[in-house]
């Protein structure tokens, strides 16, 4: 008893310094069957789960966003492996470290192969990367690479060459639940309190989270700290959450992937004549502040998928966006709503952009000739000239305001770009040229 004491300060040092680590690296997963999520990889007979289980361990590189279990997978292969095991950070990592490493491998601790652990990989240049190649290809470094952007885009075609390429995705809402549920009772046991969590404290942040774990484990630490403590028990109410997640933790980087792609889903779904979809990606954008990608992503749409359909599209998104950039946020919401859901909704033609991506090819590819003679900007001809004087006919002085001539070089003549669109406004102006054209 005289003890008790000291014993209670030794377990609450021991207790404090274990907190000291972040909630996220103490509740790590051991096993697979403890990771949440990635069940097209790692669930049973999954393809990522087999080759772990076989202990034989080839070059790969694990690519997808922050938080969806990339580095927990790299370092559970790491830990279980027979060889000698190396971590490094493309952040940080030099040409000498990897120099290091690769010297490593004619030592005595290379004999059974290093597994290097390259987490960020995107940061390496070309040449850290170039200086792996060649113990990647023999076998004695075998390489697990993490990357948060395209490895395609990011990471040298020699090294893709020789690894195969695994897609981590973004977690559910459901499928985070079971971590978040885990961190909450951890921290409690760690405290020795009781926990009681208010109605909609662990959907909420589930759904706040963006499909990063890490992101709702930081989230939960964050809601212990601050919550309701009496000595016996911890209260996390919801309003408090809700604080703590005012804003929605969306995936969104203006340079990497995700800006293209939520570019990409909006204009598809406009495309497609989905407002539903289309204003769910602007907001999106105009969440995230980026307002100046919306506009101009609807300007080209405007162009490119209305286009002659409804060509008064480009003049009300232009007045739109004019609208929105002089408004700023939060009002240029509306003018880009208004915008999102009049392209829409409007009908669709590209007969513009595919003409002139014909008229573009004949001259890239040098199909072309001289202009006309009565089409020129001159007046007099040479002595050389076979046919004197320019005998332009003036549309204007014609009925209808059209007279048959020639207008494309020789070489091109009877070429046709532009084919009308099945549309209302096009099929229009197709009948009323084939009209004055008889």
């Amino acid at each position: 008893d005289l003890h008790y004491p000291l014993r209670r300060q030794r377990q609450m040092c021991i207790r404090d310094s274990k907190m000291s680590v972040p909630l996220a690296e103490r509740i790590r997963p051991k096993t697979l069957d403890d990771i949440v999520g990635q069940t097209h990889l790692l669930g049973e007979n999954k393809p990522l789960r087999r080759i772990i289980e076989s202990g034989k361990i080839p070059n790969m590189i694990f690519y997808g966003p922050s938080g969806v279990g990339k580095t927990t997978v790299a370092r559970m292969i790491a830990n279980n492996a027979n060889m000698t095991m190396h971590k490094l950070n493309g952040t940080s990592a030099s040409i000498a470290d990897i120099k290091q490493i690769v010297a490593e491998t004619e030592t005595l601790s290379g004999i059974n192969g290093i597994l290097l652990h390259l987490d960020e990989i995107q940061y390496l240049n070309k040449k850290q990367q170039q200086s792996l190649l060649e113990y990647i290809e023999n076998g004695k470094i075998t390489l697990i690479a993490s990357t948060t952007e395209n490895p395609y885009f990011y990471v040298y075609n020699a090294i893709i060459s020789r690894s195969t390429v695994f897609e981590f995705k973004p977690l559910t809402s459901e499928e985070i639940l079971p971590a978040i549920k885990r961190a909450f009772q951890l921290m409690a046991d760690e405290l020795g309190l009781k926990l009681r969590l208010e109605n909609g404290v662990l959907e909420h942040i589930a759904r706040g989270c963006g499909g990063d774990v890490r992101k709702s484990i930081n989230t939960v630490e964050l809601c212990i700290l601050s919550a309701d403590n009496d000595g016996e028990k911890l209260t996390v109410n919801l309003d408090n959450v809700k604080l703590l997640t005012q804003r929605s933790n969306m995936r969104y980087d203006r340079a990497g992937d995700e800006h293209y792609d939520i570019l990409s889903a909006l204009q598809k779904s406009i495309r497609g004549s989905d407002e539903n979809a289309a204003l769910h990606y602007a907001a999106r954008l105009i969440e995230a502040g980026d307002i100046i990608s919306l506009c101009r992503r609807l300007l080209v749409i405007a162009s490119e998928d209305i286009g002659l359909a409804y060509p008064m599209a480009a003049v009300v998104t232009k007045s739109c966006v004019d609208s929105a950039l002089q408004l700023g946020l939060p009002e240029a919401r509306i003018p880009l709503a208004e915008a999102v859901v009049l392209l829409a909704t409007a009908p669709k033609s590209n007969s513009a952009e595919s003409a002139i991506d014909a008229a573009l090819a004949d001259v890239r590819n040098g199909d072309f000739g001289d202009y006309p003679r009565h089409l020129q900007n001159k007046h007099f001809d040479g002595e050389g000239a076979k046919v004197k004087g320019q005998h332009y006919l003036y549309p204007h002085d014609y009925p209808n305001h059209w007279v048959k001539q020639q207008y494309l070089p020789d070489k091109l003549v009877g070429r046709t770009y532009y084919q009308y669109g099945e549309n209302k406004t096009e099929q229009m102006a197709k009948a009323y040229w084939e009209k004055i054209k008889k």
